[in-house]
């Protein structure tokens, strides 16, 4: 017969009070300490106890009466002034940890170089000297070092993934945006957003990946990294709603471009490729390419270019508009490569166009366009035209932007084009304000009907080409967008009843708002309306643009500049999506994970 150890966990032993008074031991959490020595021990047993009293400490023997309970209590207060000492300076420690959490956090989301972070100590020391002097020993323990901003930045990004992951688990579709770009060192960086949503219709829109391609950009590459991304968060392809791209050649081919790849990979799967959507605001950008006015623009640039490429020039430039006191400060630089730089450009130019003619004649530089009547109304139309397609291309930007808002405004614009070209042969200027503004100062040449005329007609078959797909599917945007307002006709077979079913539900139509979609879907009885359900969580995913994405990038010239080229690719990541993230970082968990020590 084997015998089975006794387990001293399992005896429950109690501390009992009359050992305080017998042997000078307490209780401390699960351990007997001696209020003597300070040691302790383990196991609340009277024999072990008394072995090391009586060993220890015989001479307390004599001890009897009062002068043994005034020395216990002597004993126990002062056990307990340092138990809270330590319990102080352990508070004090945890609190310098998540501040330093905090600043990190500060600084990542700012973009700021991780040895900010002793300049920011310094700071707080120099105020606290003026401020509260007697706090300036606490702020002192706090680390900001340059390593210790490196580490609260790993972790603090480390946590936001972790967050995302768990959010990944619970999307019922989802949808990527992706873009790539060079940084200052020339290695091309690809973006990942994702927009997830869960079966509450809860929208997550976040940074997924971002991964540096050292070698070649090509579609295949772009895939493989596409791949891992979703392996990393463990999403599945049936899950993948739709694909939002730049329309690059490495994105969109068909062949060899991450689209075809994904249509194959969707093919051996057996399952439907997801929708494809090419950024919405950079086919509007092509659209306007169409309006290039080479005979306005080339003298616009070669005023701007006069006037600021020397110094001295500029600075007269600037004198003078404010000896007139204008309006303006300056002329503008004209950038392709910026959206709204053309409009901004041309509005300028045409409010300061008397001044500029001045300046230049008085400088012996004369341009006779300035002068010229035909050039001034071709000035003016573009300017009117340009200031429009900029207000449309601010309305397509935003994050978080839903596919049908966009997609009104698209069709809004088109419509808008229409009703221009009926009101420029009517020489109706009521919609172009530089246009009308040069109109009252009746000109000798009159304005030029066929050629505005030609040119809003050529903009308007731009914006039907272009966005000829977005039509395609605009009868399921205005069904996600209005269920109410859809022609039953129109919809897909696996909808129709269930539209016939909603569309004839009068509590659910006075429940309807546009402006909160989320909620009335979330609302809808999942058992009547399934496949309705499900089609508007994938059109709450689609990305319209990759805004976030150039918006991404424009932070990550910023962080890594000329000055911090030797930004490694792993604090880039963490410190974009820390700038980006919607989540918070859990700094209370993060801190009570780090073992918490004063700063030197």
């Amino acid at each position: 017969m084997t015998s089975v150890k006794r387990k001293i966990d399992r005896e429950c032993r109690v501390f009992k009070e009359q050992w305080t008074k017998d042997y000078f031991f307490v209780q401390c959490k699960d351990r007997a300490v001696c209020m003597i020595c300070k040691e302790s021990v383990a196991v609340f047993k009277e024999y072990n106890l008394r072995r090391h009293h009586e060993t220890r400490h015989k001479e307390y023997a004599s001890l009897r009466g009062q002068a043994r309970e005034d020395r216990i209590r002597g004993m126990k207060g002062g056990l307990a002034a340092q138990q809270n000492l330590f319990l102080r300076q352990t508070q004090v420690n945890q609190a310098a940890v998540r501040a330093s959490y905090k600043v990190a956090h500060l600084l990542a989301t700012h973009g700021k170089p991780f040895t900010d972070g002793d300049f920011v100590k310094e700071c707080m020391l120099a105020v606290a000297e003026v401020v509260c002097p007697d706090k300036k020993d606490a702020l002192n323990v706090v680390s900001l070092s340059a390593t210790t901003m490196t580490r609260r930045i790993e972790d603090l990004g480390d946590n936001v993934y972790d967050q995302l992951n768990k959010k990944a688990s619970e999307f019922e579709f989802f949808a990527l945006a992706m873009d790539e770009s060079n940084d200052v060192q020339d290695t091309a960086q690809l973006l990942i957003f994702i927009r997830g949503v869960s079966a509450s219709f809860e929208v997550s829109e976040e940074l997924a990946a971002l991964k540096s391609l050292k070698g070649t950009t090509t579609g295949e590459d772009i895939f493989v990294q596409v791949c891992k991304t979703m392996e990393e968060l463990n999403l599945h392809w049936s899950k993948l709603a739709s694909i939002t791209t730049d329309g690059a050649p490495s994105m969109v081919g068909t062949t060899r471009g991450l689209v075809g790849r994904l249509n194959s990979e969707f093919a051996e799967r057996g399952l439907t490729p997801p929708l494809q959507v090419h950024c919405l605001i950079h086919q509007q950008a092509l659209c306007c390419k169409v309006l290039n006015w080479a005979s306005v623009m080339k003298v616009v640039v070669h005023c701007v270019n006069y006037i600021r490429k020397h110094g001295l020039k500029h600075r007269q430039f600037q004198a003078f508009l404010s000896e007139l006191e204008s309006a303006y400060e300056d002329v503008l630089y004209y950038s392709e490569v910026r959206w709204l730089s053309r409009g901004r450009v041309m509005r300028r130019f045409y409010d300061l166009l008397p001044e500029i003619n001045t300046f230049l004649q008085s400088k012996g530089e004369t341009v006779r366009a300035l002068t010229e009547p035909e050039w001034i109304w071709d000035l003016a139309f573009l300017t009117d035209v340009t200031e429009m397609l900029n207000h449309l291309n601010v309305q397509l930007q935003g994050k978080g932007k839903l596919i049908s808002d966009m997609y009104s405004h698209i069709k809004a614009f088109e419509v808008k084009l229409v009703l221009l070209v009926r009101q420029v042969q009517k020489l109706d200027f009521t919609h172009l304000p530089a246009t009308q503004s040069y109109c009252a100062e009746k000109p000798a040449v009159p304005f030029p009907v066929e050629k505005c005329k030609d040119a809003l007609e050529m903009l308007r078959g731009e914006f039907s080409a272009r966005f000829r797909e977005l039509h395609v599917n605009g009868k399921g945007i205005r069904l996600f967008q209005n269920p109410f307002a859809a022609d039953i006709n129109d919809a897909p077979p696996s909808l129709q009843f269930e539209l016939a079913e909603l569309q004839n539900c009068d509590i659910l139509k006075d429940a309807f708002k546009p402006d909160s979609l989320n909620e009335f879907y979330a609302a809808l009885p999942e058992e009547t309306y399934p496949n309705i359900k499900q089609h508007a969580m994938k059109m709450t995913t689609v990305f319209g643009s990759t805004y976030i994405c150039e918006q991404t990038f424009s932070r990550m010239k910023q962080t890594k500049n000329a000055t911090r080229n030797r930004l490694t690719d792993k604090h880039l990541h963490q410190t974009l999506r820390l700038a980006t993230t919607s989540l918070q970082p859990d700094i209370e968990l993060l801190t009570s994970q780090k073992q918490a020590h004063s700063s030197h």
